[in-house]
């Protein structure tokens, strides 16, 4: 089953008023959902996500805890027209947690396990044209080494890429430990004594199929407009091009002018809309760590609205 990781550090970070009204943008199985809707009993939890399956299962878990929440079918990037459907322009806080949850790696039809063998896939979205199959078996080599180069940062991204084109000329690549045999047979000996030599493919296949950072930047951006003043925005991601995205932008949102950077008051027009609420991301504890592995790479930012 899967765990929320970072749960109460989330939680606490949204600071919950009892008749706020709130956004969970990566609903999943209800881990995080849950914990929201238990605290706002006067006001509304607003959640997002594309898979289907979650989505049956997590309204029959909300439902056991009350009836002010909305499950909205949709990516996340579409935050502001969709609220906007319900009559919502403002909110009080909104929550990401960018990791892909256990139930969907556990579940190997859904192709996103290197450890599992199943059919290519790895859609987020069951309805989306666009499998790990067709970016597998269709893409370029130039194309194919950008990907796993820039969102998989691998060292042997051409040496894969290469392998990957010339095995397809004989068969088509069908299955995800097809594949994996493929990728091993692309890298030196070092490599595949480290970690899973498979893990920075699948992660840049994945992010190629669902689109996950192009739609990040605009997420985050628009969910940064929504907020009420008080209003905070708890981030939790998985690696580092995610974390860099986010940074970035709490950066540039919370940025005051070198000119008066220094000053004991500085003049209130010059000051930012927004403040970091954590200067470090925080990460998970020893014992989260012992007892859910799958949350060492964790990382939480959280950010307020202040004018």
């Amino acid at each position: 089953m899967h765990v929320s990781v970072l749960l109460q550090e989330a939680i606490q970070g949204l600071n919950l008023k009892d008749d706020g009204i709130y956004v969970d943008c990566t609903l999943g199985y209800a881990g995080h959902s849950s914990e929201i809707l238990k605290r706002v009993r006067r006001g509304c939890l607003f959640a997002f996500d594309q898979d289907s399956d979650a989505i049956e299962y997590s309204r029959e878990k909300l439902t056991s805890i009350g009836n002010n929440f909305t499950i909205i079918y949709s990516n996340f990037v579409n935050i502001k027209k969709e609220l906007a459907k319900h009559n919502v322009e403002k909110v009080d806080g909104i929550l990401f947690d960018l990791g892909v949850s256990s139930v969907q790696l556990d579940e190997s039809s859904r192709g996103f396990s290197y450890h599992k063998d199943a059919k290519l896939d790895m859609r987020m979205d069951k309805n989306n044209p666009l499998s790990a199959y067709e970016v597998v078996n269709n893409y370029a080599e130039k194309e194919l080494t950008d990907i796993f180069f820039n969102y998989g940062e691998e060292k042997y991204a051409r040496s894969v890429a290469r392998a990957i084109v010339n095995y397809r000329q004989n068969k088509p690549i069908e299955t995800t430990l097809e594949l994996v045999d493929i990728i091993k047979s692309a890298m030196p000996m070092k490599a595949k004594r480290e970690k899973h030599p498979a893990r920075r493919i699948f992660q840049a296949i994945r992010i190629e199929v669902n689109h996950e950072l192009e739609v990040l930047d605009k997420a985050i951006n628009d969910s940064l407009d929504l907020l009420n003043i008080g209003g905070r925005l708890v981030v939790i991601t998985f690696h580092s091009l995610e974390d860099r995205i986010v940074k970035n932008i709490f950066k540039e949102r919370t940025h005051i002018d070198d000119k008066v950077k220094g000053l004991p008051n500085i003049p209130e027009e010059y000051l930012s809309s927004y403040r970091l609420v954590n200067n470090k991301a925080i990460t998970p504890s020893e014992e989260e760590l012992e007892n859910n592995s799958r949350s060492r790479s964790a990382k939480l930012r959280i950010i307020e609205r202040i004018k």
